[in-house]
């Protein structure tokens, strides 16, 4: 690795130590059904947000209601405190494609009709209301 490149990666991870995200890959639910449930929780307090979640019918909140718990372990194992209610909220969420799993169905006079099985990556930053207000 060049200097050049190993100064601007150790300086992206320097900056990655003051974010707190939790990373989930390869969601077996396609990214539209995903984005749903994201825009339901996006910049909502944290524990409020693990609510709206957990009595949610959609089946990807199953999945991100235990992301988002373990962005805030992510932030309780930096910061060495617990996180109280009201303290944290979700900064940002990120839902992007991954790998499409390509099928064929059969259909009818011997053709085949293509299925994609879509999947998706999701990153949820949580942060505090204090730092926010701090930077301002």
């Amino acid at each position: 690795m060049g200097a050049r490149k190993k100064i601007s990666a150790e300086a992206i991870k320097e900056a990655q130590k003051s974010l707190y995200f939790a990373k989930l890959n390869d969601v077996p639910t396609s990214p539209r059904k995903m984005r749903l449930v994201a825009d339901m929780v996006r910049g909502m307090e944290a524990y409020r947000a693990l609510s709206v979640l957990r009595y949610s019918t959609k089946e990807a909140s199953n999945r991100l209601e235990k992301l988002l718990r373990s962005a805030i372990a992510n932030w309780e194992q930096k910061n060495e405190r617990k996180a109280d209610n009201g303290e944290l909220y979700i900064s940002a969420i990120y839902v992007d494609s991954a790998k499409m799993l390509k099928r064929l169905r059969p259909a009818p006079q011997g053709r085949g009709y293509r299925i994609r099985k879509r999947s998706n990556h999701v990153t949820l930053f949580v942060d505090t209301k204090n730092s926010n207000d701090n930077q301002n």
